[in-house]
């Protein structure tokens, strides 16, 4: 199993509260050359910064530092992917050479460390729940909610694994099938789901870990209802993907609806995570 939500957690990872991106590619992780920059100098334009760093290196040692890069694309601010510059391990350590930073040293120490925790991690896909398992303990979660979360991120995985299989790779059409889903299953967009949990709609949040644990048990059956449709019929264009995630939901959707006349009340909280660990905190 694979240890995140559309691989997402795996493509971002943090040194000293600094984002890296970073993209699974033949068979190694390829690193942002900006963000690098960016944590290693502080500097305002990583971008500027990178290409002067190239000049430099041209001019005094005749080595072109584009050589070692790779030109991929990675996700940005506006939620858009963009080709950038991306280094392997190897190449990452060489570019570094070039960047006078007090840094250099931790980050090294930092890059080896999760370069060897995601081959680990490939070797026994077990470590990579137990890691997510030990993060979300330490936020307080309590271990039935990570269990039913863990669960929810492969058969997350699974849907999106599928949809690759149709076809569907930009990320504005994950979100259309996703929100078709949400739609159908709990009458609200991913978007409408955060405000209604009083939520920053364009906060990196990640709603679902915000839901109880009827609201991911019905997030999680709307998601798999639509992998085994799109199984059964193999769709082949986007509009026929819209309408089995449309189908997929609505059976969640029906089932939510008869649970809530058992159970009297809605099964759509407007409590959030954040709002429960302070009350929390507040009592104690």
């Amino acid at each position: 199993m694979k240890n995140t939500e559309d691989n997402h957690a795996d493509k971002l990872v943090i040194f000293q509260s600094k984002n890296i991106r970073r993209v699974w590619h033949e068979d190694e992780w390829y690193y942002s050359v900006v963000d690098i920059v960016e944590a290693l100098t502080d500097s305002s334009n990583p971008r500027d910064y990178w290409y002067r760093v190239k000049k430099r290196v041209i001019d005094e040692e005749q080595i072109e530092l584009s050589t070692i890069c790779r030109q991929l694309k990675l996700s940005s601010s506006d939620g858009k992917k963009y080709t950038t510059d991306c280094a392997n391990t190897e190449g990452i350590f060489r570019i570094i050479q070039s960047i006078p930073s007090p840094k250099a040293e931790p980050f090294k120490r930092w890059l080896a460390k999760v370069g060897y925790e995601r081959i680990e991690e490939i070797e026994n896909p077990e470590l990579a729940q137990e890691r997510m398992k030990a993060i979300y303990e330490q936020k307080g979660y309590p271990k039935d909610w990570i269990d039913k979360r863990l669960r929810g991120i492969a058969i997350r995985q699974n849907l999106t694994d599928e949809w690759r299989e149709r076809g569907i790779e930009e990320q504005r059409d994950f979100a259309i099938l996703t929100a078709e889903i949400s739609k159908a299953t709990f009458g609200m967009t991913p978007s409408d789901y955060k405000k209604h949990k009083n939520l920053p709609v364009k906060s990196k949040a990640n709603l679902r870990d915000h839901m109880d644990d009827l609201e991911l048990i019905f997030t999680m059956l709307g998601e798999r209802m639509t992998t085994e449709i799109s199984k059964e019929e193999e769709p082949d264009t986007f509009h026929e993907n819209k309408a089995v995630a449309k189908r997929g939901g609505k059976v969640a959707g029906n089932a939510r609806k008869e649970a809530e006349k058992e159970l009297g009340r809605s099964v759509i909280s407007k409590e959030n995570h954040l709002e429960i660990k302070n009350e929390k905190k507040l009592e104690n």
